[in-house]
């Protein structure tokens, strides 16, 4: 508290009072892009994030614990495709990033982004033990006039009710001595058309300063940051985001569900639905949900609704539906080989593509490893083929991707488009497999009679 006293003393020598002066002596800073910044958690949204600091001109201090990610960073070696290696090396060789363990480089720092996990309990609550845990840390090292914006996704109320008192505790107060917003992660895992840089920032701040501050941070490396009333508010922007995914992915599987005991092509109806141009958007089915997010958040949503007295019906029942989608796959494959008079149990089985989505490399809770699983459960051999991920673990086993032969296509009862990575030869795929069944529509322009589509 001696830098706080020392401050007041100099505000009140000048004439005025202590609350503007750090807000204006931030402001400033941030300006000139002489403020220290720091991105708390380097993963698939804060590795990104530092970077876009740092190629403006800001000195930024990445934390994580993870002492494989810190080294890297320091390598100039990057671990997130979003990133490349080359301009990760210039950034830290330009001494404009570095990357530290030490949650004490927080004291030395005017900004800083958390940007940590925020998962699912078993029983689907939220897990706020990250967040809460990097919060703590910083009120241990928060000093006078910095600035912390949450980007973790969360609950409506979470900056305002979890994070805020935890760095009161320190005796400083919000908007006067520090300033703490929110600002919804928009990362889009592999896009090269919609990033960091480009995606509008949603800002909240819990006071009108402290939105302030946050805007004019994010207006130096980013092309639109839009203000918003309340850190609540943009917190439940993001929730509705993924919500509406999570939400209509659903229908698009329960209508995929619906169209195969009809004996209807379910692309066919979307490919021609979306011929209408307005009041249509269109989804598409797959093998289930992944990723971090749509997975994920719309469980904040519902966890936070039923502790006001809502019930959301709808969204929960979305999630039904999208869960069960890995298991009406394996059933898929099963009934495709029965029809060629082969049993599932014995049978060797390919899955092409392991990550949640298409040309990434994240695994994070992937739809395909719960088929894989599945798969090998009910007693098939399986293997993969993935050019973003050498190897997974399936019920406690280490299985390695196997290059995409020929032979190897040949040699299999089964091949299993779980993810359509663009890189697959997919003319390979349809002349030297014997059955495929393709959860993603990845052999549209390759149809034959060994092809069945979820």
């Amino acid at each position: 508290m001696e830098l706080l006293d020392e401050i007041m003393s100099l505000s009140k020598e000048r004439g005025g009072s202590h609350r503007p002066l750090f807000a204006r002596e931030l402001k400033e800073k941030i300006r000139q892009r002489t403020a220290k910044v720091g991105v708390v958690g380097l993963g698939y949204v804060g590795l990104p994030l530092a970077i876009e600091m740092a190629r403006v001109g800001f000195e930024v201090t990445g934390i994580d614990l993870v002492r494989e990610r810190v080294d890297s960073v320091n390598s100039g070696i990057s671990y997130i495709p979003d990133v490349t290696g080359e301009v990760l090396l210039s950034a830290v060789s330009a001494n404009k990033f570095r990357a530290t363990q030490a949650l004490a480089a927080a004291e030395k720092l005017d900004t800083l982004n958390i940007c940590v996990p925020t998962p699912l309990r078993k029983n689907k609550d939220p897990d706020l033990s990250y967040v809460i845990a990097a919060v703590e840390a910083i009120r241990n090292h928060i000093r006078p006039g910095q600035l912390i914006i949450l980007e973790s996704t969360t609950y409506p109320g979470t900056t305002r009710e979890v994070v805020l008192p935890i760095l009161e505790e320190s005796g400083l107060k919000v908007g006067r001595d520090f300033f703490l917003a929110y600002s919804p992660e928009r990362v889009d895992p592999g896009n090269q058309d919609y990033t960091t840089r480009n995606i509008p920032k949603v800002v909240g701040g819990v006071t009108p300063r402290c939105a302030e501050i946050a805007v004019l941070l994010y207006e130096q490396f980013v092309e639109k940051a839009l203000p918003v009333s309340s850190t609540d508010c943009a917190e439940m922007v993001k929730l509705l985001e993924n919500t509406f995914r999570s939400v209509n992915i659903a229908l698009a599987n329960e209508m995929a569900l619906t169209c195969h005991t009809l004996g209807i092509d379910v692309w066919e109806v979307i490919e021609a639905a979306k011929s209408k141009p307005f009041g249509f958007m269109p989804f598409y089915p797959g093998p289930g949900l992944g990723g971090h997010c749509i997975p994920v958040d719309p469980y904040y949503l519902t966890w936070r609704a039923k502790m006001n007295g809502c019930e959301p019906r709808l969204i929960e029942l979305a999630g039904h539906i999208n869960n069960q989608m890995p298991g009406f796959t394996v059933l898929g494959i099963a009934d495709a080989l029965n029809e060629r008079r082969k049993c599932l149990k014995g049978a060797k089985i390919l899955g092409l593509g392991v990550t949640y989505k298409r040309d990434t490399n994240d695994v994070r809770e992937s739809p395909a490893l719960h088929v894989l699983e599945g798969l090998r459960k009910k007693g098939a051999s399986i293997c993969f083929s993935d050019p973003h991920v050498s190897s997974i673990v399936i019920r406690g086993q280490t299985v390695k991707s196997v290059e995409l032969t020929a032979d190897v296509l040949q040699s299999m009862d089964c091949v299993a488009v779980l993810t359509d990575h663009s890189t697959f030869d997919y003319s390979l795929i349809a002349k030297h497999s014997s059955l495929i069944f393709d959860t993603r529509n990845a052999l549209k322009d390759f149809p034959n009679s060994n092809l069945v589509r979820l």
